[in-house]
């Protein structure tokens, strides 16, 4: 695929009020999800659930991609159709996340790598031919007592250009998610510190590995107040501090910027993201790759009656890909 190929990609998963749905959450994770709403956890039911996500009625109106997991890409619908066809049959396009998850770093306590890149281009090449047209890498910053340490900045940086490159060599847009977590007692200041410091790293790595920007997408974390802390920052010093942050580290050729939910609850999530949109022009698109706050009221209600609830689990998809879409515009109301 030509870098133009790839541009074009990019350019339509960030197309105007539109964004991505997650549902690459990991069998151990979907796991979690499933027993917390009591559904027994089986391939069928996994299968079952996100065809329901993937097959929502004019999901596509607001909906510009969806990342699949390894599982889900091999899966079809009830009917027979590969679920990566029938998403390109109705205008979203497949991806796919490649990352093996978080590993603890050696040699310093508490800090995570991201592992995956053995073995990664021949996975690219397979899931390409599956239908796949962009993936996703995540890896993790942890805020805490002297933590993140430039170190594991560092090679997380480096595992997700050379995903990148890896990536763009196969034809697929890669979705860089350097996500600074929301887990712990620090303020909004801290975060937007460590967050500047991630972006500029990554933006380095990118460009020392010859990742053409004009075919990626960065997944942000916004800058926010970690969980306890006891001075919660409000909508738009959250708004303010993400964008002021993004325009400091993030080059204007990347065709689009998405953010994870990150824990932050449905509203919030979207709130924070209209709200930035409200703030003018800014140099990228600014939308979002939600999954749980695309998910969980859907997920509750089809819980209930698999098969009675069935369309209103869809109605409520619909509904917050068309809050988060109207977000994406920064015409969300309340």
């Amino acid at each position: 695929m030509s870098i133009e190929q790839l541009a074009e990609t990019a350019q339509a998963m960030v197309a105007p009020g539109k964004g991505i749905i997650a549902i690459d959450e990991s069998s151990g994770t979907i796991a979690k999800r499933f027993a917390a709403v009591g559904i027994e956890n089986t391939e069928e039911n996994r299968r079952a659930y996100r065809e329901l996500l993937l097959t929502t009625p004019k999901l596509n109106e607001y909906i510009s991609g969806a990342i699949l997991f390894d599982e889900t890409i091999r899966q079809s619908t009830r009917d027979g159709v590969p679920f990566a066809r029938y998403m390109a049959d109705n205008g979203i396009i497949p991806g796919i996340k490649v990352d093996k998850g978080t590993h603890p770093l050696a040699g310093f306590p508490d800090e995570v790598v991201t592992e995956g890149l053995d073995g990664l281009r021949e996975r690219l090449k397979e899931y390409y031919q599956l239908g796949a047209r962009f993936a996703k890498w995540r890896a993790v910053i942890n805020i805490g007592d002297d933590v993140p340490t430039g170190t594991c900045i560092e090679a997380n940086s480096q595992a997700l250009a050379r995903y990148a490159a890896l990536c763009q060599e196969q034809g697929l847009v890669p979705m860089v998610e350097p996500e600074v977590l929301m887990d712990g007692e620090h303020d909004i200041e801290t975060c937007y510190e460590v967050t500047e410091a991630t972006l500029r790293s990554l933006f380095g790595a990118l460009y020392e590995h010859n990742v053409l920007l004009e075919g990626a997408i960065l997944k942000a974390s916004m800058v926010i107040s970690g969980k306890d802390c006891p001075d919660q920052a409000g909508t738009e010093e959250v708004a303010e501090s993400t964008v002021m942050c993004l325009k400091s580290t993030v080059p204007a050729i990347l065709p689009g910027i998405v953010f994870l939910s990150g824990g932050q609850s449905d509203e919030d999530a979207t709130a924070h993201l209209n709200a930035m949109n409200q703030l003018g022009q800014h140099p990228w698109p600014l939308s979002f790759s939600y999954g749980r706050a695309m998910q969980q009221a859907a997920l509750a209600l089809w819980a209930k009656d698999m098969k009675g609830n069935y369309a209103k689990a869809q109605e409520t998809v619909h509904a917050r890909a068309r809050d988060n879409g109207q977000a994406a515009l920064g015409q969300w109301k309340k």
